[in-house]
């Protein structure tokens, strides 16, 4: 009798540890501006990322284990997404890292994710020289403002007869990333450039710097802006009576933007890898979805967020475990279906293969102007 009790007792302990592996759950870490004048992007990306796991573990989760997201905010700044990299690694054992959002942020937090071995991908950080250090763990789902710039330069100094251009961008890696990578195209293409000014994050007074665009001259103007400070500088030039042509990089396409910019959002030009209004059923399905979910349709950010983390699911349930060797190693076999095309990484960790468009917006929407598909650099 003594042994069928010990039977029972051992298949009964064994029965709650089976359970409670199937309970546990895989964390992932989010590195995302959740306040400061970066949020409303941030927080949209932290949606999009959200929304996955929803889909996800509504669907069974991965491996037989829901998904739970670790969120940090890292304010796009290096120090505090480095201090955010640290404990989620550290102290919440999260198997991968997705953030962390600003180019300079995430250029911090590289090493930090290399030296423990842990993936880390972004779907944002769009300086192009990330994925030239040769790291092992890293990986980029978005675009970057050089591979926006040769797609697109041409495009734009034709359809906005370009002669001179001057150049305002966010003074942190991206804006001056992008100033640059633009104005050597557009230059090449025999168009002048008459100004190059920066700006600091949460910046709002934009009246010197707009009195200067005034005295260039230019008669277009490449502006490379997140949603807060790109609000306040169309807004205050839209006041100042300017009518240079407005074109650049940033949040331009995004719902945010433009409710509150309102008006004078109205015919700005917009090189962006997501706009709601791309052609697709699989498109329509995800703008369905989140506009139900967040009450807006998503913008370049919630589709970032969205499909970096699809990415990093796809790549755990590839790899058949949670060890980050194994995570990393799928994620170099990824081939994911997005709402805005199909994504495949280099070996040096960069995404291609989706589409980027130019948008302009028109009655508060953004309109595809035109679409090309992402080449393997």
């Amino acid at each position: 009798m003594q042994h069928w009790k010990q039977a029972l007792l051992t298949a009964g302990l064994a029965s709650l540890s089976s359970m409670a592996m199937a309970q546990e759950t895989i964390k992932i870490g989010v590195i995302e501006p959740l306040t400061g004048s970066v949020a409303y992007n941030g927080l949209a990306s932290l949606n999009g990322a959200k929304l996955a796991v929803e889909r996800r573990n509504a669907a069974g989760g991965v491996l037989g284990r829901k998904i739970e997201l670790v969120v940090e905010d890292g304010q796009c700044r290096p120090a505090n997404s480095v201090n955010a990299a640290e404990k989620l690694i550290q102290r919440d054992k999260v198997v991968a890292l997705q953030g962390a959002f600003c180019s300079s942020a995430t250029a911090a937090v590289m090493p930090v994710a290399e030296k423990y071995k842990v993936p880390l991908l972004t779907g944002v950080s769009s300086k192009a020289d990330l994925t030239e250090k040769g790291l092992q763990y890293f990986f980029r789902s978005a675009e970057t403002d050089r591979l926006m710039s040769k797609t697109f330069s041409k495009i734009l100094a034709e359809k906005l007869q370009l002669k001179s251009v001057a150049y305002i961008g966010v003074n942190d890696d991206w804006g001056r990333g992008g100033v640059e990578d633009f104005s050597k195209d557009l230059e090449a293409l025999g168009v002048k450039t008459v100004m190059k000014e920066y700006f600091d994050h949460g910046a709002t007074d934009f009246y010197t710097l707009l009195t200067k665009l005034r005295a260039s001259k230019a008669d277009g103007v490449f502006v490379a802006a997140e949603t807060q400070d790109g609000s306040i500088l169309v807004k205050q030039f839209k006041e100042m009576g300017l009518q240079t042509k407005i074109f650049g990089v940033g949040s331009w396409a995004t719902a945010d933007f433009i409710g509150l910019t309102g008006a004078a959002s109205e015919g700005i030009y917009a090189a962006v890898p997501y706009a709601s209004s791309l052609p697709g059923e699989r498109n329509k399905a995800f703008v369905d979805l989140y506009a139900t979910a967040f009450k807006e349709k998503p913008g370049k950010y919630g589709a970032a967020g969205y499909n970096a983390m699809n990415i990093l699911m796809d790549a755990i349930a590839r790899a058949g475990k949670t060890e980050p060797d194994a995570i990393r190693d799928a994620l170099r076999k990824t081939d994911y279906q997005a709402p805005n095309g199909r994504y495949r990484f280099t070996d040096k960790g960069e995404g291609y293969g989706f589409d980027v468009v130019l948008v302009q917006i028109a009655n508060k929407e953004p309109r595809v102007i035109t679409q090309a598909q992402t080449e393997k650099p």
